[in-house]
């Protein structure tokens, strides 16, 4: 019969998932505020007092406030990547999984997405508007996000029967939805991602073209 753990023991693994849950709690605080505020816009010490955190337990697990940026957009990054891959595999592969990326943008752009909260824009692209040296982390990141969602579009245009420029057609709707996403923020346009969902088709139709 194993032995009970000792009383140090259950005290250190209570105070480590303390931490963890304290950890969690600064980056969805830091998320909230950077992505409705801006990044530069916002403090540490505005962070630490959303959270009710202190500052020596935010140090403890972050450097600084681009530490703590950092862990923010691997955060969302796996919110959106899981949401966004979940919608795709509720439909057939192919065309479907690629037009039904543009209904899951209408209901993100119409605030019908709880997990992503009220539509601010892409986090990303906003988040290279702050960080504009291609070089930096921070941008690396948000283009390793742009990446893996390219990925996801990729996957379902190989899916596609007779495709002559499978890599062209992915790009293409890739810009799509990225312009979609700006126009949602930019110009207020709520019915961007359902205009842009009527394009895919004739997209798809184009790149089936023989040379």
């Amino acid at each position: 019969m194993p032995e009970p753990l000792s009383p140090e023991l259950s005290i250190s693994h209570s105070d480590s998932s303390d931490l963890s849950s304290k950890r969690q709690q600064l980056i969805e605080t830091a998320f909230r505020l950077f992505y409705r505020n801006g990044i530069h816009a916002v403090g540490i010490n505005q962070i630490l007092k959303e959270s009710g955190i202190a500052k020596k337990t935010l140090y403890h697990h972050f450097s600084g406030k681009e530490a703590l940026l950092l862990a923010v957009l691997k955060y969302r990054d796996e919110c959106f990547l899981q949401w966004l891959s979940g919608r795709m595999e509720e439909t057939r592969e192919g065309l479907p999984a690629l037009e039904v990326i543009f209904d899951a943008l209408d209901d993100w752009f119409n605030n019908r997405v709880d997990s992503l909260m009220h539509f601010q824009g892409c986090f990303f692209i906003n988040t290279c508007g702050e960080f504009g040296d291609l070089q930096h982390e921070v941008h690396q990141q948000c283009t390793q996000h742009k990446t893996a969602v390219e990925q996801l579009v990729r996957r379902q245009v190989n899916q596609l029967e007779g495709i002559t420029y499978p890599e062209q057609l992915t790009q293409n709707i890739c810009q799509l939805k990225d312009g979609a996403i700006v126009q949602a923020h930019v110009q207020g346009d709520t019915m961007a991602a359902l205009r842009s969902k009527k394009l895919i088709r004739p997209m798809v139709q184009w790149a089936s073209q023989v040379e």
